[in-house]
């Protein structure tokens, strides 16, 4: 894999002006970007097809989760996009939907096991008899057997959901902060190399670059530590 296609930058932005506006100052230091609800409801799916024409991949984190058919109608309109990963939370359902749909095209599906701003208070508040680990654990089993193509998790998870995974799926991981950055609303976080020595394949990083003074020297030092931890 190639060292720079491991950082994707979220666009955590409020229009694609602002979007514009990043990806020509981050120029040919970043291949692959995140839109998630803020910029897809602003004009973002257009944006993400400009994107894909200037040869940039693109994630779209859209979380799905709904009857099977109308996710199943969802993933065929994104893979139109020529996305290269799309996002649905990790309900058995939705997960045989979307993998069914998606088939024929070079979209794969991501599960969202556990958010990463959830922590085992958020778990049982929310009626769940699980710890984080365990239900991260069961889900990424039921995604596997399924034939989902990856998971997101933090990056604490990452060693342990290797050995669950099956071969092919990648583990793309938010919740990554360089040394030294703000926290923020994530409460299970991680640098980039230690995020990559734990079995993560793509970090994906928002306000460290977005709010960054010189956002494309925050982004190429990304890229170097991903590179100094895959040698």
């Amino acid at each position: 894999m190639n060292v720079r296609d491991r950082l994707i930058v979220a666009l955590d932005l409020p229009s694609v002006a602002a979007a514009e506006a990043l990806v020509t100052r981050l120029g040919d230091s970043v291949s692959f970007y995140k839109i998630g609800y803020q910029l897809a409801f602003a004009g973002g799916l257009s944006f993400a097809e400009t994107l894909i024409r200037a040869d940039k991949r693109v994630f779209l984190d859209l979380k799905l989760h709904d009857i099977g058919n109308t996710v199943a109608k969802g993933v065929e309109s994104v893979a139109k996009l020529g996305a290269t990963f799309l996002t649905v939370h990790a309900y058995p359902q939705t997960m045989h939907a979307a993998v069914d749909a998606r088939k024929g095209s070079s979209l794969r599906i991501l599960a969202v096991t556990v958010l990463t701003s959830y922590d085992d208070a958020d778990l049982a508040a929310a009626g769940y008899d699980f710890t984080v680990p365990e239900l991260v654990a069961e889900r990424a089993a039921q995604a596997r057997d399924i034939g989902v193509d990856g998971l997101v998790c933090s990056a604490e998870e990452a060693a342990r959901l290797r050995s669950i995974a099956s071969a092919g799926m990648v583990l793309v991981t938010p919740g990554i902060r360089p040394a030294g950055a703000e926290k923020g609303d994530q409460t299970r976080i991680m640098t980039p190399a230690a995020a990559i020595s734990a079995g993560a394949d793509h970090l994906v990083v928002g306000r460290p670059i977005l709010e960054a003074p010189d956002p494309k020297a925050a982004a190429e030092a990304i890229v170097a530590e991903i590179a100094g931890a895959t040698r």
